[in-house]
């Protein structure tokens, strides 16, 4: 849990605009909650935008429009209805909170892709594990590659998928290896490396090379 405060704050078309002190990994489709805002702009919302320059109104037909040459760092922008509040300073108690929860694989994924039905509670309790890091890691890696538009609730795109359930995959078999890096064997001596690459993974993520769509 992420907890930032809020440098200023501003209402216009029933559209809240946040601009916090420090950079944020917050994304559309976040779900933040916001508290001692006031003038009825807390409570818990979906992000609908991070764009960084200075929002000015809602066109005809529904986009939000900003001043390309006005440029705000940091900024969180969800829909809220209520009377327009012109930007201010927030108060010093203003906070968003924020846990990010990638969602683009569930478990039912992984265990089609390796094959297998889980033989103990354990067994399923570490398929979560696994899932769960994979979304995390895919998330993080795709941001650190600057595809700044994706959404924590749908994988992007086919490929990004399954280069993630590979990699949640690739977690699970190498459960009880030695150093982690490797498949458990039967192989008194097996050294051998994953069969699932890591540069697989990362071309299906798109990261480590050129921006694709």
């Amino acid at each position: 849990m992420t907890v930032l405060s809020i440098a200023f704050r501003q209402r216009l078309d029933d559209v809240v605009v946040l601009q916090t002190f420090l950079p944020s990994d917050i994304g559309m489709g976040q779900s933040i909650t916001v508290a001692n805002v006031g003038d009825g702009m807390d409570g818990t919302f979906t992000v609908v935008s991070t764009e960084a320059y200075e929002f000015i109104g809602v066109g005809p037909e529904g986009d939000l429009l900003f001043d390309w040459n006005v440029f705000r760092e940091n900024q969180v922008i969800y829909f809220d209805a209520g009377n327009a509040v012109a930007r201010d300073t927030a108060a010093n108690t203003a906070t968003i909170t924020f846990t990010q929860n990638c969602t683009w694989i569930v478990n039912n994924d992984v265990l089609s892709w390796l094959g297998v039905s889980p033989a103990t509670a354990n067994d399923t309790a570490f398929v979560t594990v696994c899932t769960d890091a994979a979304n995390a890691l895919a998330y993080r890696r795709r941001r650190a590659a600057g595809y700044f538009s994706d959404v924590l609730a749908t994988a992007p795109s086919a490929d990004v998928k399954l280069g993630t359930v590979m990699m949640a995959g690739q977690l699970y078999r190498s459960r009880g290896s030695s150093g982690g890096d490797s498949f458990q064997s039967y192989e008194s001596l097996a050294s051998g490396n994953n069969p699932v690459a890591m540069g697989d993974i990362l071309r299906l993520w798109g990261c480590n090379r050129a921006q694709v769509a």
